[in-house]
């Protein structure tokens, strides 16, 4: 018999929408369904006194220049042009789905949430112990994030019908495999009552 976990205090919470933007959510077959998901995460956690943040990939033009030729983030650079702009529509987060103030906004350049940006002194400084996560895409950001945020001792919760991705395999392969190694995987039928316990 395995003890039930802590309950989580939505004051200590942020549910991080990661990568919702315009440039992935095309890419996505799935996206209004994903985008209305999305929305009532967020209106749930709002609602319990969590905190709500946003990453979106996006470069400014330094931020082009200094990625290194032989990396990963050069190869996707490369094909995509200069479609990844700060300023371009395809890396806003969508409208759907947008912040609000007081909400958390961190643009990076790498995959995962936390390696070039400010987000855990974000997060640190408003007293966040507990991440929600959803993300586009599965394989990408979620995972990258998922491994960092667990290292860095956050509890990590993964909302597994609010993020997708291109492959559905993969995707319920690193949701039912590999993230409950470090992270809880939840629904978004579960999120309130998940909240509510320790609220």
């Amino acid at each position: 018999m395995t003890d039930a976990p802590p309950p989580i205090n939505p004051r200590h919470t942020a549910l991080l929408i990661m990568d919702y933007q315009a440039g992935i959510l095309g890419r996505l077959s799935e996206s209004e369904t994903l985008l209305a998901r999305a929305a009532g995460a967020i209106a749930t956690v709002r609602r319990r006194g969590g905190q709500v943040g946003y990453v979106r990939v996006a470069f400014e033009d330094a931020d082009y220049d200094a990625v290194p030729a032989g990396s990963a983030m050069a190869a996707a650079v490369t094909r995509t042009g200069r479609g990844l702009d700060a300023g371009s529509p395809a890396t806003a987060v969508h409208e759907k789905v947008a912040p609000e103030p007081g909400d958390i906004v961190v643009r990076k350049t790498r995959v995962g949430a936390f390696s070039t940006t400010d987000l855990d002194r974000q997060l640190r400084d408003r007293g966040i112990t507990t991440l929600i996560l959803a993300g586009l895409s599965t394989s990408g950001v979620l995972l990258s994030t998922v491994r960092d945020g667990a290292d860095r001792d956050y509890r990590i919760l993964v909302l597994e019908d609010v993020s997708a991705d291109p492959d559905p395999e993969v995707h319920a392969f690193l949701t039912t495999r590999i993230f409950p190694r470090q992270a809880r995987v939840i629904t978004l039928a579960d999120l309130d009552g998940v909240l509510a316990a320790g609220g």
